[in-house]
């Protein structure tokens, strides 16, 4: 796996238009952050040495560099899921990727249902914590350097970050929840009943990515900051049949939003 790593670095090297030290990772519906993007190279993934592609619709499935708030950024534009039926270290392989090429800070962002009352379809919420509900840890098997065999979780989300996402967001007068994200395996949503155990857990929003991507980048030693788009509602007597379709909307409505936040952040860190 190491090697793989290596050799699929070496190959973005050879074409990187800079070095980058800020990675995003943009997610169902958030693929149009890259608009705000000067780009300066888009590499479709189908043409990277071992990268996987991504199969769902509204994932474009490239790697963007260029500029955004003035800074040099490397972008994921669509991510890897477990439930496609790639592996943690598939899915996780780009992550692994950035480490090699220098990436400091990775921001992620998602579309998530929503199991705290207080929230609506439409919110942003900051990333505080994360539960990983998934099958499998994509630290499973022999340890990947440089990272320790057991690396701390205690503050996965980078808690200076967090605090400049609020100072942000009351700038731009921009309303944000914070909460504890959730992933599951999918590909289903969820039922009613699972909705109501995982808010008993602690968790405010529920999505299908982002906890193994994490994991790994603090693993990695690269600091983490998330936000979750709030597309649909798991609250007693707010629940209703949703489709993929649905998600997309309610992200997109939000995206402009979410963009401000994400851009002003990185201009400042």
């Amino acid at each position: 796996m190491y090697t793989k790593i290596q050799e699929t670095a070496i190959w973005l090297k050879e074409r990187m238009p800079s070095s980058p030290e800020t990675a995003i990772i943009l997610g169902t519906g958030l693929g149009h952050l890259a608009e705000r993007i000067v780009p300066e190279m888009a590499i479709p993934y189908s043409t990277i040495p071992n990268f996987p592609v991504s199969t769902v619709e509204g994932h474009s499935g490239q790697l963007i560099f260029g500029k955004l708030g003035g800074k040099d950024i490397m972008a994921m534009q669509g991510r890897f899921h477990y439930y496609e039926g790639y592996s943690m270290k598939e899915v996780t392989f780009p992550i692994r990727v950035m480490n090699e090429l220098g990436i400091k800070t990775l921001f992620v962002s998602n579309a998530a249902g929503g199991t705290n009352p207080s929230f609506r379809i439409g919110d942003i919420m900051i990333i505080t914590d994360h539960i990983n509900y998934m099958p499998e840890n994509p630290l499973h098997g022999p340890n990947i350097p440089p990272g320790p065999r057991f690396p701390d979780m205690s503050e996965a989300y980078d808690p200076e970050l967090i605090q400049l996402a609020k100072t942000i967001g009351a700038e731009l007068d921009i309303k944000l929840k914070r909460g504890v994200y959730l992933a599951t395996q999918g590909p289903t949503y969820e039922t009613p009943s699972e909705y109501r155990m995982f808010a008993h857990w602690g968790a405010d929003a529920v999505g299908m990515s982002t906890v193994p991507e994490v994991i790994v980048a603090r693993h990695c030693g690269i600091r983490c900051f998330g936000l979750s788009i709030i597309t649909d509602l798991g609250v007693n007597g707010k629940i209703v049949k949703v489709t993929h379709e649905d998600v997309q909307k309610a992200a997109s409505e939000a995206q402009p939003r979410m963009a401000s936040i994400m851009e002003e952040m990185i201009r400042r860190s």
